[in-house]
């Protein structure tokens, strides 16, 4: 079995302080090629962006079993400058209400700033509680801040591990991305291994169409962090939707926005997991989306399931995930990806 240790730590670390908010992943791809090219047989960085690499196998005929993990994170884009403050447009899914008072981070320099909010006695609580707009807020930084309209902003870097947990920003998806840099380093010799290292999910699953247009796989598993809402709400009750939890293992997913995953794959992935004494869970069906959504209708279709490490706080400025949860998602696939065969997707 693969183990989580100080190097994958450290590498997950380096990518989740990365900026690579998405249409602008340049600083996480770099990262990305750094530890891919001594591993692959093929890597390329296609028109769009897109990291995608090979790694070929020594059977004949074998199956080319498509790797997808999303570089991109949610975040900010600077569109006003007005003096040492900047306006901006929101990129991806962001509540507002968690930007008031928080440090940022802008621009290939990582350039400090902060969301200002207004002092109590010069707002009401009617202020504080409503959703506020983005236009409603600016970004203020230094004066001098060699920041420009265009630039990308995001939350301060600020990961951190505290017992069995890691607490970071952007872990959806680095975590994911860190997972297939894995795996491609451990990669099994049965199946070609075509990795995708996509681009501009949070916007729209952009990259992910262009790659599975390029790989024409068997088949594609989609590696993502999908959001834990195990903690009661306010009024003390479990909360039904969402309902994947820190600590059960990686959760499979049956559908969400607009997927139904492959029935022979949740299957065989459920009987590798179940064989091996791997935990897993199955995500509560539902709303919600992974690259699978357009992996799954491109070309002639492709069987697709989506395998996810749960998080909680997704998409604010620091989530927190279990490093086992990441473990066993790590070796699910592994596993998975040895025993393999075209049998499993035969109609």
């Amino acid at each position: 079995m693969l183990t989580i240790g100080s190097p994958q730590l450290k590498l997950l670390e380096k990518l989740c302080n990365a900026i690579g908010v998405s249409g602008d992943e340049g600083e996480v791809r770099k990262i990305v090629l750094e530890e891919t090219k001594p591993f692959a047989d093929e890597v390329k960085v296609d028109a769009l962006g897109n990291v995608l690499a090979v790694k070929k196998s020594r059977a004949k005929k074998a199956l080319r079993v498509m790797l997808d993990a999303h570089m991109d994170e949610v975040g900010l884009m600077l569109v006003s400058a007005e003096g040492e403050s900047f306006g901006f447009e929101i990129v991806g899914g962001i509540d507002t209400r968690h930007l008031f008072g928080k440090q940022m981070m802008v621009g290939a320099s990582h350039a400090p700033a902060v969301i200002g909010a207004p002092p109590p006695h010069k707002a009401s609580d009617g202020d504080y509680l409503r959703k506020p707009s983005a236009s409603s807020m600016r970004i203020d930084m230094a004066p001098g801040s060699s920041a420009k309209l265009g630039d990308r902003a995001t939350f301060a870097a600020n990961f951190k591990r505290v017992g069995p947990s890691i607490m970071s920003k952007a872990i959806d998806n680095r975590i994911g991305v860190a997972t297939l840099i894995e795996l491609l380093k451990h990669a099994p010799t049965n199946v070609e291994l075509c990795l995708s290292f996509s681009v501009q999910e949070e916007i729209g699953l952009r990259g992910a169409r262009v790659a599975s247009n390029y790989f024409k796989p068997d088949l594609a598993i989609v590696v993502d962090s999908t959001p834990a809402r195990d903690l009661p709400d306010h009024e003390d009750r479990e909360n039904t939707s969402y309902n994947t939890k820190l600590g059960l293992g990686p959760a499979i997913y049956v559908y969400e926005s607009r997927a139904m995953h492959n029935p022979a794959l949740i299957g065989f992935l459920e009987n590798v997991a179940q064989r091996e004494k791997i935990p897993y869970q199955i995500r509560q069906p539902g709303g919600g989306g992974t690259n699978a959504n357009i992996i799954q209708m491109s070309r002639e279709g492709i069987p697709t399931v989506s395998i996810s490490v749960p998080h909680r706080y997704t998409h604010s400025p620091i989530s927190v995930a279990r490093i086992d949860d990441w473990k066993n998602t790590l070796n699910l696939i592994h596993v998975a990806l040895k025993k393999i065969t075209r049998d499993v997707i035969k109609k």
